[in-house]
Protein backbone atom coordinates (compact mmCIF):
# COMPACT_ATOMS: atom_id res chain seq x y z
CA UNK A 1 0.00 0.00 0.00
CA UNK A 2 1.57 2.83 -0.94
CA UNK A 3 1.19 5.39 2.46
CA UNK A 4 -0.76 8.70 2.53
CA UNK A 5 1.67 11.72 2.75
CA UNK A 6 0.47 14.55 5.01
CA UNK A 7 1.38 18.10 4.97
CA UNK A 8 1.32 19.53 9.46
CA UNK A 9 -2.05 19.50 10.71
CA UNK A 10 -4.04 17.30 7.92
CA UNK A 11 -6.17 15.03 8.79
CA UNK A 12 -5.49 11.28 7.17
CA UNK A 13 -8.19 9.22 6.40
CA UNK A 14 -7.73 5.47 7.14
CA UNK A 15 -7.66 3.51 3.97
CA UNK A 16 -9.72 0.52 5.95
CA UNK A 17 -12.69 2.27 5.50
CA UNK A 18 -12.51 3.72 1.73
CA UNK A 19 -10.30 1.56 -0.52
CA UNK A 20 -12.10 -1.37 -2.70
CA UNK A 21 -12.33 -4.40 -0.45
CA UNK A 22 -10.77 -6.64 -2.87
CA UNK A 23 -7.88 -4.56 -3.15
CA UNK A 24 -7.51 -3.39 0.29
CA UNK A 25 -7.31 -7.35 1.47
CA UNK A 26 -4.95 -8.31 -1.17
CA UNK A 27 -2.58 -5.20 0.53
CA UNK A 28 -2.87 -6.02 4.04
CA UNK A 29 -2.97 -9.87 3.63
CA UNK A 30 0.09 -10.28 1.59
CA UNK A 31 2.53 -8.89 3.95
CA UNK A 32 0.58 -10.76 7.16
CA UNK A 33 1.34 -13.62 5.08
CA UNK A 34 4.53 -13.42 4.24
CA UNK A 35 4.99 -12.03 7.98
CA UNK A 36 3.54 -15.40 9.50
CA UNK A 37 5.78 -17.07 6.95
CA UNK A 38 8.98 -15.83 8.66
CA UNK A 39 7.74 -16.15 11.69
CA UNK A 40 7.16 -19.91 10.96
CA UNK A 41 10.84 -19.74 9.18
CA UNK A 42 12.65 -18.89 12.53
CA UNK A 43 11.46 -22.91 13.38
CA UNK A 44 12.03 -24.02 9.79
CA UNK A 45 15.50 -22.43 9.02
CA UNK A 46 16.88 -23.78 12.38
CA UNK A 47 15.28 -27.41 12.04
CA UNK A 48 17.06 -27.30 8.58
CA UNK A 49 20.58 -26.12 8.93
CA UNK A 50 20.12 -28.22 12.17
CA UNK A 51 19.33 -31.39 10.64
CA UNK A 52 22.13 -31.26 8.35
CA UNK A 53 24.59 -30.36 10.72
CA UNK A 54 23.64 -32.05 13.95
CA UNK A 55 21.14 -34.67 12.68
CA UNK A 56 17.79 -35.98 14.04
CA UNK A 57 18.37 -35.77 17.25
CA UNK A 58 18.95 -32.01 17.38
CA UNK A 59 15.84 -31.77 15.42
CA UNK A 60 13.92 -33.56 18.25
CA UNK A 61 15.09 -30.85 20.15
CA UNK A 62 13.58 -28.02 18.59
CA UNK A 63 10.74 -30.44 18.28
CA UNK A 64 10.92 -30.51 22.43
CA UNK A 65 11.58 -27.12 22.87
CA UNK A 66 8.32 -26.16 20.52
CA UNK A 67 5.35 -26.19 22.85
CA UNK A 68 7.45 -23.37 24.80
CA UNK A 69 7.95 -21.98 21.71
CA UNK A 70 4.04 -21.67 21.16
CA UNK A 71 3.73 -20.51 24.62
CA UNK A 72 5.82 -17.45 23.51
CA UNK A 73 3.17 -16.94 20.44
CA UNK A 74 0.42 -17.16 22.48
CA UNK A 75 1.35 -14.50 24.90
CA UNK A 76 2.18 -12.56 21.90
CA UNK A 77 -0.68 -12.92 20.30
CA UNK A 78 -2.82 -12.41 23.07
CA UNK A 79 -1.95 -8.96 23.49
CA UNK A 80 -1.16 -8.37 19.83
CA UNK A 81 -4.13 -8.93 18.18
CA UNK A 82 -6.25 -7.73 21.10
CA UNK A 83 -4.72 -4.11 21.39
CA UNK A 84 -4.90 -4.77 17.22
CA UNK A 85 -8.69 -5.34 17.22
CA UNK A 86 -9.23 -2.86 19.91
CA UNK A 87 -7.68 -0.20 18.06
CA UNK A 88 -8.74 -0.90 14.97
CA UNK A 89 -12.68 -0.56 16.39
CA UNK A 90 -11.90 2.96 17.93
CA UNK A 91 -10.41 4.09 14.90
CA UNK A 92 -13.22 3.26 13.32
CA UNK A 93 -15.12 5.32 15.32
CA UNK A 94 -12.73 8.50 15.20
CA UNK A 95 -11.19 7.63 18.89
CA UNK A 96 -7.53 7.85 17.85
CA UNK A 97 -6.74 8.61 21.86
CA UNK A 98 -8.11 5.73 23.08
CA UNK A 99 -6.10 3.82 20.16
CA UNK A 100 -2.89 5.16 20.86
CA UNK A 101 -3.41 4.33 24.81
CA UNK A 102 -4.31 0.38 23.36
CA UNK A 103 -1.12 0.60 21.36
CA UNK A 104 1.32 2.33 24.65
CA UNK A 105 -0.54 -0.02 27.62
CA UNK A 106 -0.28 -2.88 25.09
CA UNK A 107 3.75 -2.11 24.33
CA UNK A 108 4.70 -1.57 28.38
CA UNK A 109 2.41 -4.92 29.20
CA UNK A 110 4.41 -7.21 26.76
CA UNK A 111 7.63 -5.74 28.17
CA UNK A 112 7.13 -6.74 31.89
CA UNK A 113 5.17 -9.82 30.96
CA UNK A 114 8.14 -11.22 29.04
CA UNK A 115 10.63 -10.43 31.28
CA UNK A 116 9.04 -12.69 34.23
CA UNK A 117 8.19 -15.50 31.12
CA UNK A 118 12.33 -15.14 30.92
CA UNK A 119 13.17 -15.66 34.28
CA UNK A 120 10.71 -18.02 35.39
CA UNK A 121 11.53 -20.57 32.16
CA UNK A 122 14.99 -20.52 32.92
CA UNK A 123 14.47 -21.00 36.85
CA UNK A 124 11.68 -24.62 35.50
CA UNK A 125 14.01 -25.42 32.27
CA UNK A 126 14.95 -28.91 33.01
CA UNK A 127 11.06 -30.10 34.49
CA UNK A 128 9.45 -28.10 31.91
CA UNK A 129 11.37 -29.91 28.87
CA UNK A 130 10.90 -33.09 30.47
CA UNK A 131 6.74 -32.28 30.39
CA UNK A 132 7.27 -31.87 26.79
CA UNK A 133 8.75 -34.66 26.23
CA UNK A 134 12.65 -34.82 25.97
CA UNK A 135 14.12 -37.84 26.45
CA UNK A 136 17.49 -38.61 28.00
CA UNK A 137 18.77 -38.65 24.51
CA UNK A 138 17.61 -35.58 23.55
CA UNK A 139 17.78 -33.25 26.68
CA UNK A 140 21.16 -32.11 26.25
CA UNK A 141 20.50 -30.59 22.99
CA UNK A 142 16.86 -29.10 24.36
CA UNK A 143 18.43 -27.75 27.55
CA UNK A 144 21.19 -25.75 24.98
CA UNK A 145 18.83 -24.17 22.38
CA UNK A 146 16.02 -23.54 24.35
CA UNK A 147 17.46 -21.96 27.57
CA UNK A 148 19.09 -19.30 24.86
CA UNK A 149 15.70 -18.89 23.34
CA UNK A 150 13.99 -17.75 26.39
CA UNK A 151 16.62 -14.96 26.65
CA UNK A 152 15.02 -13.40 23.69
CA UNK A 153 11.91 -13.62 25.03
CA UNK A 154 11.00 -9.72 25.17
CA UNK A 155 12.94 -8.93 21.34
CA UNK A 156 9.91 -11.87 20.29
CA UNK A 157 7.13 -10.37 22.11
CA UNK A 158 7.50 -7.40 21.23
CA UNK A 159 8.20 -7.68 17.61
CA UNK A 160 4.84 -9.68 17.74
CA UNK A 161 2.59 -7.42 19.42
CA UNK A 162 4.19 -4.25 17.61
CA UNK A 163 3.70 -6.35 14.29
CA UNK A 164 -0.16 -6.39 14.79
CA UNK A 165 -0.45 -3.15 15.37
CA UNK A 166 1.45 -1.74 12.52
CA UNK A 167 -0.92 -3.27 10.33
CA UNK A 168 -3.97 -1.93 12.55
CA UNK A 169 -2.01 1.87 11.79
CA UNK A 170 -2.11 1.12 8.25
CA UNK A 171 0.73 -0.04 7.07
CA UNK A 172 0.73 -3.56 6.62
CA UNK A 173 4.33 -3.40 4.84
CA UNK A 174 5.89 -2.09 7.88
CA UNK A 175 4.99 -5.03 9.79
CA UNK A 176 6.19 -7.29 6.99
CA UNK A 177 9.24 -5.49 6.93
CA UNK A 178 10.48 -5.62 10.45
CA UNK A 179 9.78 -9.28 10.41
CA UNK A 180 11.34 -10.01 6.84
CA UNK A 181 14.86 -8.20 7.87
CA UNK A 182 15.58 -10.27 11.13
CA UNK A 183 14.10 -13.35 8.85
CA UNK A 184 17.03 -13.31 6.42
CA UNK A 185 19.59 -12.30 9.04
CA UNK A 186 18.39 -15.44 11.12
CA UNK A 187 18.88 -17.66 7.40
CA UNK A 188 22.16 -15.85 7.08
CA UNK A 189 23.45 -16.60 10.58
CA UNK A 190 22.06 -20.05 11.02
CA UNK A 191 25.01 -21.63 8.97
CA UNK A 192 27.84 -18.99 9.94
CA UNK A 193 27.32 -20.41 13.84
CA UNK A 194 26.32 -24.32 13.36
CA UNK A 195 28.68 -25.01 10.27
CA UNK A 196 31.40 -22.34 10.57
CA UNK A 197 31.91 -22.07 14.39
CA UNK A 198 30.76 -25.14 15.24
CA UNK A 199 28.26 -23.74 17.82
CA UNK A 200 25.29 -26.49 17.29
CA UNK A 201 21.97 -26.08 18.08
CA UNK A 202 23.44 -23.19 20.46
CA UNK A 203 24.11 -21.22 17.14
CA UNK A 204 20.78 -22.02 15.85
CA UNK A 205 19.18 -20.52 18.64
CA UNK A 206 21.52 -17.43 19.10
CA UNK A 207 21.06 -16.94 15.62
CA UNK A 208 17.25 -16.73 16.08
CA UNK A 209 17.19 -14.13 18.88
CA UNK A 210 19.68 -11.81 17.34
CA UNK A 211 17.02 -12.11 14.51
CA UNK A 212 13.97 -11.38 16.98
CA UNK A 213 16.17 -8.38 18.17
CA UNK A 214 16.40 -6.51 14.78
CA UNK A 215 12.61 -6.97 14.14
CA UNK A 216 11.78 -5.48 17.47
CA UNK A 217 14.16 -2.78 17.14
CA UNK A 218 13.07 -1.85 14.51
CA UNK A 219 9.46 -2.20 14.96
CA UNK A 220 9.92 0.42 17.85
CA UNK A 221 11.65 2.59 15.69
CA UNK A 222 8.66 3.04 13.78
CA UNK A 223 5.68 3.61 16.73
CA UNK A 224 8.19 6.46 17.28
CA UNK A 225 8.86 8.26 13.75
CA UNK A 226 8.43 12.65 14.32
CA UNK A 227 4.71 13.18 14.96
CA UNK A 228 4.76 14.73 11.17
CA UNK A 229 4.95 11.86 9.67
CA UNK A 230 1.44 9.93 8.77
CA UNK A 231 1.15 8.17 12.15
CA UNK A 232 -2.38 7.13 13.65
CA UNK A 233 -0.83 5.71 16.75
CA UNK A 234 2.36 6.50 18.29
CA UNK A 235 4.59 5.45 21.29
CA UNK A 236 4.17 7.79 24.10
CA UNK A 237 5.99 7.49 27.48
CA UNK A 238 3.20 9.25 29.38
CA UNK A 239 0.17 6.94 27.80
CA UNK A 240 2.22 4.07 28.84
CA UNK A 241 0.91 4.33 32.77
CA UNK A 242 -1.64 1.07 32.99
CA UNK A 243 -4.94 1.50 32.22
CA UNK A 244 -6.19 -2.15 33.23
CA UNK A 245 -9.77 -1.40 32.27
CA UNK A 246 -8.20 -1.30 28.93
CA UNK A 247 -6.37 -3.91 29.35
CA UNK A 248 -8.42 -6.16 30.54
CA UNK A 249 -10.58 -5.12 27.22
CA UNK A 250 -8.18 -5.84 24.87
CA UNK A 251 -6.83 -9.08 26.78
CA UNK A 252 -10.57 -10.31 26.62
CA UNK A 253 -10.53 -9.59 22.64
CA UNK A 254 -7.06 -11.42 22.37
CA UNK A 255 -8.49 -14.17 24.47
CA UNK A 256 -9.37 -16.66 20.93
CA UNK A 257 -5.78 -15.85 19.73
CA UNK A 258 -4.48 -17.03 23.41
CA UNK A 259 -6.24 -19.66 23.43
CA UNK A 260 -5.34 -21.14 19.70
CA UNK A 261 -1.89 -21.14 20.68
CA UNK A 262 -2.15 -22.32 24.42
CA UNK A 263 -4.29 -25.28 23.38
CA UNK A 264 -1.28 -25.85 20.26
CA UNK A 265 0.81 -25.89 23.60
CA UNK A 266 -1.19 -28.37 24.88
CA UNK A 267 -2.11 -30.28 21.72
CA UNK A 268 2.11 -30.87 20.75
CA UNK A 269 2.84 -31.90 24.52
CA UNK A 270 0.19 -34.52 24.47
CA UNK A 271 1.59 -35.65 20.94
CA UNK A 272 5.24 -35.55 21.83
CA UNK A 273 4.32 -37.83 24.61
CA UNK A 274 2.50 -40.02 22.66
CA UNK A 275 4.73 -40.38 19.82
CA UNK A 276 7.58 -41.68 22.34
CA UNK A 277 5.22 -44.16 24.05
CA UNK A 278 3.82 -45.80 21.06
CA UNK A 279 6.87 -45.42 18.99
CA UNK A 280 9.21 -47.07 21.42
CA UNK A 281 6.45 -49.97 21.32
CA UNK A 282 6.93 -49.91 17.21
CA UNK A 283 10.09 -50.74 15.10
CA UNK A 284 10.31 -46.49 14.47
CA UNK A 285 11.58 -45.78 17.83
CA UNK A 286 10.41 -42.75 20.09
CA UNK A 287 13.01 -40.36 19.40
CA UNK A 288 12.89 -40.94 15.21
CA UNK A 289 8.46 -40.39 15.59
CA UNK A 290 9.07 -37.17 17.32
CA UNK A 291 11.72 -35.68 15.06
CA UNK A 292 9.69 -37.06 12.08
CA UNK A 293 6.29 -35.18 13.35
CA UNK A 294 8.27 -32.24 14.61
CA UNK A 295 9.34 -31.67 11.21
CA UNK A 296 5.55 -32.36 9.42
CA UNK A 297 4.26 -30.10 12.15
CA UNK A 298 6.96 -26.93 10.95
CA UNK A 299 5.64 -27.96 7.35
CA UNK A 300 1.90 -27.30 8.80
CA UNK A 301 2.95 -24.27 9.98
CA UNK A 302 4.11 -22.95 6.51
CA UNK A 303 0.26 -24.01 4.85
CA UNK A 304 -1.84 -22.59 7.81
CA UNK A 305 -0.15 -19.75 7.93
CA UNK A 306 -1.34 -18.16 4.61
CA UNK A 307 -4.87 -19.04 6.58
CA UNK A 308 -3.52 -17.00 9.44
CA UNK A 309 -1.92 -13.89 7.32
CA UNK A 310 -5.38 -13.87 5.42
CA UNK A 311 -7.02 -14.24 8.70
CA UNK A 312 -4.94 -11.26 9.92
CA UNK A 313 -4.99 -9.12 7.35
CA UNK A 314 -9.14 -9.07 6.93
CA UNK A 315 -9.06 -8.38 11.26
CA UNK A 316 -8.08 -4.68 11.08
CA UNK A 317 -10.62 -3.84 7.99
CA UNK A 318 -13.56 -6.29 9.90
CA UNK A 319 -12.91 -4.34 13.47
CA UNK A 320 -12.84 -0.76 11.39
CA UNK A 321 -15.58 -1.21 9.68
CA UNK A 322 -17.40 -2.71 13.02
CA UNK A 323 -16.67 0.93 14.52
CA UNK A 324 -18.08 2.15 11.52
CA UNK A 325 -20.89 0.42 10.76
CA UNK A 326 -19.95 -0.56 7.32
CA UNK A 327 -21.83 -3.65 6.89
CA UNK A 328 -21.42 -4.84 3.39
CA UNK A 329 -17.85 -3.88 3.72
CA UNK A 330 -17.27 -6.58 6.91
CA UNK A 331 -19.32 -8.93 4.82
CA UNK A 332 -17.54 -8.83 1.74
CA UNK A 333 -14.38 -8.51 3.26
CA UNK A 334 -15.17 -12.49 5.12
CA UNK A 335 -16.32 -13.79 1.84
CA UNK A 336 -13.23 -12.67 -0.17
CA UNK A 337 -10.61 -13.62 2.86
CA UNK A 338 -12.21 -16.97 3.13
CA UNK A 339 -12.48 -18.22 -0.30
CA UNK A 340 -8.56 -16.76 -0.53
CA UNK A 341 -7.76 -18.54 2.35
CA UNK A 342 -9.13 -21.97 1.45
CA UNK A 343 -7.67 -21.88 -2.23
CA UNK A 344 -3.98 -20.84 -0.89
CA UNK A 345 -3.65 -23.81 1.70
CA UNK A 346 -5.07 -26.14 -1.06
CA UNK A 347 -2.62 -25.27 -3.24
CA UNK A 348 0.21 -25.96 -1.10
CA UNK A 349 -1.67 -29.30 -0.25
CA UNK A 350 -1.76 -30.59 -3.86
CA UNK A 351 2.28 -29.64 -3.72
CA UNK A 352 2.75 -31.90 0.01
CA UNK A 353 0.41 -34.86 -1.70
CA UNK A 354 2.28 -35.07 -5.00
CA UNK A 355 6.37 -34.68 -4.09
CA UNK A 356 6.61 -35.35 0.19
CA UNK A 357 9.88 -37.45 -0.46
CA UNK A 358 11.36 -34.36 -1.62
CA UNK A 359 10.30 -31.63 1.16
CA UNK A 360 11.33 -34.63 3.91
CA UNK A 361 14.80 -34.75 2.24
CA UNK A 362 15.47 -30.98 3.15
CA UNK A 363 15.26 -31.58 6.60
CA UNK A 364 18.19 -34.40 6.23
CA UNK A 365 18.06 -38.25 5.27
CA UNK A 366 21.00 -39.33 7.47
CA UNK A 367 18.21 -41.84 8.64
CA UNK A 368 16.35 -44.23 6.74
CA UNK A 369 13.34 -44.55 9.16
CA UNK A 370 13.14 -40.97 10.28
CA UNK A 371 12.47 -40.43 6.07
CA UNK A 372 10.52 -43.14 5.63
CA UNK A 373 7.90 -42.35 8.60
CA UNK A 374 8.05 -38.42 8.04
CA UNK A 375 6.79 -39.04 4.61
CA UNK A 376 3.97 -41.16 5.69
CA UNK A 377 3.21 -38.56 8.40
CA UNK A 378 3.32 -36.21 5.47
CA UNK A 379 0.58 -37.57 3.62
CA UNK A 380 -2.09 -38.82 6.25
CA UNK A 381 -1.65 -36.06 9.11
CA UNK A 382 -2.30 -32.89 6.60
CA UNK A 383 -4.79 -34.83 4.56
CA UNK A 384 -7.44 -32.48 5.48
CA UNK A 385 -6.22 -29.49 6.38
CA UNK A 386 -7.25 -27.64 3.74
CA UNK A 387 -10.32 -26.90 5.71
CA UNK A 388 -8.28 -24.62 7.97
CA UNK A 389 -8.64 -21.53 5.87
CA UNK A 390 -12.42 -21.48 6.57
CA UNK A 391 -11.40 -21.96 10.24
CA UNK A 392 -8.96 -19.63 10.86
CA UNK A 393 -11.11 -16.18 9.37
CA UNK A 394 -14.01 -17.17 10.82
CA UNK A 395 -12.49 -17.27 13.99
CA UNK A 396 -10.40 -13.60 13.01
CA UNK A 397 -13.79 -12.54 12.01
CA UNK A 398 -15.48 -13.01 15.70
CA UNK A 399 -12.40 -11.75 17.21
CA UNK A 400 -12.61 -8.36 14.68
CA UNK A 401 -16.33 -8.01 15.32
CA UNK A 402 -16.16 -8.15 19.58
CA UNK A 403 -17.62 -11.41 20.15
CA UNK A 404 -14.52 -12.77 21.65
CA UNK A 405 -16.76 -15.88 23.40
CA UNK A 406 -17.57 -17.49 19.98
CA UNK A 407 -13.84 -16.56 18.98
CA UNK A 408 -12.58 -18.66 21.90
CA UNK A 409 -14.89 -21.59 21.47
CA UNK A 410 -13.90 -22.13 17.85
CA UNK A 411 -10.47 -21.32 18.81
CA UNK A 412 -10.29 -24.37 20.72
CA UNK A 413 -12.66 -26.47 19.31
CA UNK A 414 -9.89 -28.18 16.63
CA UNK A 415 -7.32 -28.79 19.10
CA UNK A 416 -8.28 -29.21 22.76
CA UNK A 417 -12.04 -30.37 21.94
CA UNK A 418 -11.38 -32.56 19.07
CA UNK A 419 -7.66 -33.24 17.91
CA UNK A 420 -6.10 -34.16 21.91
CA UNK A 421 -8.98 -36.68 22.65
CA UNK A 422 -8.67 -38.13 19.08
CA UNK A 423 -4.70 -38.32 19.77
CA UNK A 424 -5.36 -40.51 23.41
CA UNK A 425 -8.37 -42.75 21.99
CA UNK A 426 -7.12 -43.44 18.62
CA UNK A 427 -3.75 -45.44 19.14
CA UNK A 428 -5.18 -47.60 21.61
CA UNK A 429 -6.61 -49.67 18.51
CA UNK A 430 -4.15 -48.39 15.77
CA UNK A 431 -0.87 -47.53 17.32
CA UNK A 432 1.19 -44.71 16.12
CA UNK A 433 -0.80 -44.68 13.26
CA UNK A 434 -3.56 -43.73 15.19
CA UNK A 435 -1.48 -39.95 16.23
CA UNK A 436 -1.27 -39.81 12.40
CA UNK A 437 -5.28 -40.11 11.64
CA UNK A 438 -6.31 -37.93 14.75
CA UNK A 439 -5.48 -34.63 12.41
CA UNK A 440 -7.73 -35.54 9.32
CA UNK A 441 -10.61 -36.36 11.70
CA UNK A 442 -10.37 -32.86 13.15
CA UNK A 443 -9.90 -31.15 10.93
CA UNK A 444 -12.82 -32.21 9.30
CA UNK A 445 -14.97 -32.26 11.77
CA UNK A 446 -14.11 -28.70 13.21
CA UNK A 447 -14.81 -27.53 9.83
CA UNK A 448 -18.47 -28.69 9.95
CA UNK A 449 -18.91 -27.32 13.80
CA UNK A 450 -17.37 -23.80 12.77
CA UNK A 451 -20.08 -23.86 9.66
CA UNK A 452 -22.73 -24.06 11.91
CA UNK A 453 -21.46 -20.98 14.00
CA UNK A 454 -20.51 -18.46 10.89
CA UNK A 455 -24.10 -18.99 8.18
CA UNK A 456 -26.22 -17.28 11.38
CA UNK A 457 -23.61 -14.69 11.67
CA UNK A 458 -23.59 -13.94 7.95
CA UNK A 459 -27.47 -14.13 7.91
CA UNK A 460 -27.46 -11.64 10.55
CA UNK A 461 -24.85 -9.45 8.76
CA UNK A 462 -26.80 -9.71 5.48
CA UNK A 463 -30.48 -8.70 7.24
CA UNK A 464 -28.13 -5.61 9.05
CA UNK A 465 -27.16 -4.49 5.16
CA UNK A 466 -30.47 -4.80 3.96
CA UNK A 467 -31.53 -2.40 6.94
CA UNK A 468 -29.00 -0.03 6.14
CA UNK A 469 -29.65 0.00 2.12
CA UNK A 470 -33.43 0.99 3.05
CA UNK A 471 -32.66 3.36 5.74
CA UNK A 472 -30.44 5.07 3.59
CA UNK A 473 -33.16 5.32 1.00
CA UNK A 474 -36.36 6.37 3.00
Amino acid sequence: MKEQTATPGQKIENPLGTQPIGKLLVTFSVPAIISCLINSLYNIVDQVFIGQGVGYLGNAATTVAFPLMTILLAFGTLIGAGSSAHAAIRLGEKNEQEARQALNNAFSFTIVLSIIIMVLGLIFLRPILTLFGATENIMPYAIDYTGIILLGTPFNLVSIVLSNLARTDGHPRMSMYGMLIGAALNTVLDPIYIFVFHWGVKGAAIATITSQLISAVLLTVYFIRPAKTPLHMRLDRKLMRPNFPLIGHFLLLGISSGITQSVACIMQVVMNKSLVYYGDLSPITGDVALSAMGVVSKIAMIMAAFGVGVGIGAQPIMGYNRGARKFDRIRRTYLIAVTLATVLIFLCWIVCQLMPETIISIFGDDNASFSDFAVKCLRIYLFCIFCAGFQIVSTNYFQATGQPLKASVLSMLRQLLLLIPLILILPLFMGLDGILFAAPIADFLSAVIVAVFIIPEMHKLNRAVHEQKAHTTA
